[in-house]
């Protein structure tokens, strides 16, 4: 489908970053083969906070180039692609796009259920809660200076159309739409748990991609919103690497993982589904 096109700007932006985490991924594969043999440290207590101190977030404005202006190709293939968005409403691919929309946990953390191969719960993953909830919190506030700075209006203000997301959309219309802060987390997320479970990066790759999608699916963002979302995702994940916190959070879910696969943890809902919605 159209929504699925790459640029030839994000096919290259896509290939520095799956280069990074497959770097990343292979020094991984070095650590010893008794990981599981090993004792998970407690789950630390979820403080309410991201990993990152406000002063060491990435600078949105520094990394994003200005909004698609007024009469530009740019603002023109955001408008098509907003247009056949559109088409999909009331589809099975719309409504995973309204469940995408919901950041809260527990619900947020099933989100790459089926890409992992394992179901994601509190109870039975808590370490990957923990990762995914507080690297949630880094990559939506990485990019509030940005949504300050352009004060971009959503589609749905210029359309007139409905969203997947009624209720929220009062909240929406104050908050900028460029870039999107739901895409830095599904691509954030995306980067780490392919690092926590490599050998499922292609699916956790392709989960990551579909959840920017769901916002422009959702009428609440544009494709540039969502291109540059994803590019403040990766730069917060970069900056997570210097954090021992969350090293220590990545490695104990990567344990949690293995051994939640290794017990053949049964999946909640029907991946199947899916797997047909988010097909290109």
């Amino acid at each position: 489908m159209v929504l699925n096109t790459p640029s030839p700007y994000q096919r290259c932006g896509t290939f520095l970053i799956l280069a990074w985490v497959a770097a990343a991924a292979g020094c991984a594969g070095t650590r010893g083969a008794d990981q599981l043999d090993r004792a998970l440290a407690p789950v630390p207590d979820w403080e309410g906070a991201g990993y990152l101190a406000p002063a060491a977030l990435p600078d949105s404005v520094a990394l994003v180039p200005s909004r698609p202006a007024e009469g530009s190709l740019a603002a023109a293939r955001d408008s098509e692609l907003n247009r056949l968005a559109l088409t999909l409403r009331g589809s099975q691919r719309w409504r995973i796009a309204a469940d995408d929309a919901d950041l809260t946990f527990p619900h947020a953390g099933s989100v790459f259920s089926c890409a992992l191969g394992i179901a994601v719960t509190p109870t039975g993953t808590p370490h990957l809660v923990t990762l995914l909830r507080r690297s949630s919190l880094d990559a939506r506030a990485a990019t509030a200076a940005a949504k300050d700075r352009y004060h971009r209006a959503r589609p749905f203000a210029v359309n007139r159309q409905p969203t997947c997301t009624p209720a929220a959309e009062e909240r929406l219309r104050t908050n900028g739409s460029y870039p999107s802060g739901h895409a830095s987390v599904g691509w954030a997320w995306a980067l780490i748990l392919a690092e926590v479970s490599p050998s499922q990066a292609d699916a956790i790759f392709r989960r990551g991609r579909t959840f920017g999608d769901s916002r422009v699916i959702c009428n609440v963002h544009w494709e540039s919103d969502v291109t540059e979302g994803r590019l403040v995702g990766a730069a917060v994940v970069a900056r997570l690497h210097a954090d021992a916190r969350f090293l220590a959070d990545v490695e104990a879910s990567r344990v949690e993982v293995a051994g939640a696969r290794a017990r053949s943890t049964l999946l909640a809902g029907d991946c199947n589904a899916e797997v047909t919605a988010l097909a290109p």
